[in-house]
This record gives C-alpha cells, structure tokens and sequence, in this order.
C-alpha cells in the first residue's frame, strides 16, 4: 500500500449501500483508498476505535482522523478534495438528500410488508414531486454526465431494486407507478462507476435472503 492510499482507509461492508455512496464518491474524485471489509458480527478494535459510540459503518479515516455518517463523509470528500467534478451543486436549494429506505420492508412480513411497500410507493411520488418542484422536472443523472450527489445517495441503493425483488420474491418496488424515477435508476446503472462499485447481483441475492426474516 502506497503512501497516498494509506491517507484514506474506508472501513466499510461490500453489502452495505451507505459504504458504496463512499466508494463511488472517492472514485469519481479519483481519490486512491483502501477499503478494510468489516465483520459486522465481530467488529474490529479499528472499527470500535474509530466510531466507539455507534460502532457503525461507514467511517472514513484521513491521515488517521475518523470521519462517521456517510451523508457527512461525503460532503468531507466535496469539501477537502474541491476538484472537478464537485458533488454538490453550489445552490444550497438543490442540496436534496432524499434516500427511499427499503428496509421496514425487508424487515417485515405478510400485511406489514404490505403496508411497507404501499408506504415505499407513497415515497417514490412524493420524490418525483420533489423533483418537478425543485429540479424543474429533470431528474440529475442525463446520459454522458458525471455523477453527482444525489446520484451517489440514491443510487448506492436504489439501483440494487432487482436483487431486493428476487431475494423477497415480490415486487419491492413498482417501476409502473414511478417511471420517472426508475428512468432515472435504470440509467445511473448504466454508469461505468456504478458497474464498477455495486455488488455483485447474485451474490446480493443470497445476502438478502440471509438477512429477511
């Protein structure tokens, strides 16, 4: 490991989306890293070092300063490494950080699950709302651009809805009732980076199934 990978050590889960906005974000500014895969069922004395009050991922250290929360630790890597592309947009109005949560449907079952998804529906219109009123109607990923926040925040997750749907063996999320919004998904998929940084579908798959109930 070189000297300027050793400045930066992700400590993170493949699995995790919240460690892949990370991931995405350093490579983007082609910021060399290293990435320490944590157990999260044994964490390490690193781990607990470094985040000692929520022992959670992701944590960023630069030249051995942590840096927890990944919405936070993105606009650290914006702020410190100030380069093209930039993250944020400079209009403190567009600095949307809305990140469908897919878990409450993960984590449940039968007419809860249910409920969850119509609730995940619920969400997703009121985004592409957000977007018509905030974005004049044009989500932030077009063809040939870069990356930027929202991508990163959303897309970390949001473009693994194939896998959550296998795993769970039901549609999670409908892409009939939010077509702007999958547009939008389905094309950031399409990005070199984010081929690159999401995990493997299958092997996704198989950690999905492990974690529902």
């Amino acid at each position: 490991m070189d000297e300027k990978t050793s400045e930066v050590v992700l400590l993170g889960s493949w699995v995790s989306s919240y460690c892949t906005r990370i991931e995405l974000a350093l490579k983007l500014k082609g910021i060399p890293y290293k990435f320490v895969e944590e157990d999260l069922k044994n964490k390490s004395d690193l781990l607990l070092q470094n985040n000692p009050v929520h022992k959670k991922i992701p944590v960023l250290l630069h030249k051995g300063k942590p840096i927890c929360e990944s919405l936070i630790i993105l606009e650290y890597i914006d702020e410190v490494w100030s380069h093209s592309p930039k993250l944020l947009p400079e209009d403190p109005y567009q600095r949307a950080k809305i990140s469908p949560g897919i878990y409450p449907i993960l984590l449940s079952k039968g007419e809860e699950r249910k409920k969850a998804i119509e609730e995940m529906d619920e969400m997703m219109k009121v985004f592409e709302e957000g977007v018509k009123e905030g974005l004049d109607g044009q989500f932030p990923l077009y063809k040939g651009q870069t990356l930027g926040f929202l991508d990163i925040v959303v897309g970390a997750g949001s473009c693994n809805y194939e896998a959550f749907h296998e795993a769970c063996n039901i549609e999670v999320t409908n892409p009939q009732k939010s077509p702007k919004f999958f547009e939008w998904v389905n094309s950031m998929k399409e990005h070199p980076l984010m081929k690159q940084t999401l995990p493997p579908h299958d092997k996704l798959v198989s950690k999905i199934k492990d974690f529902i109930p």
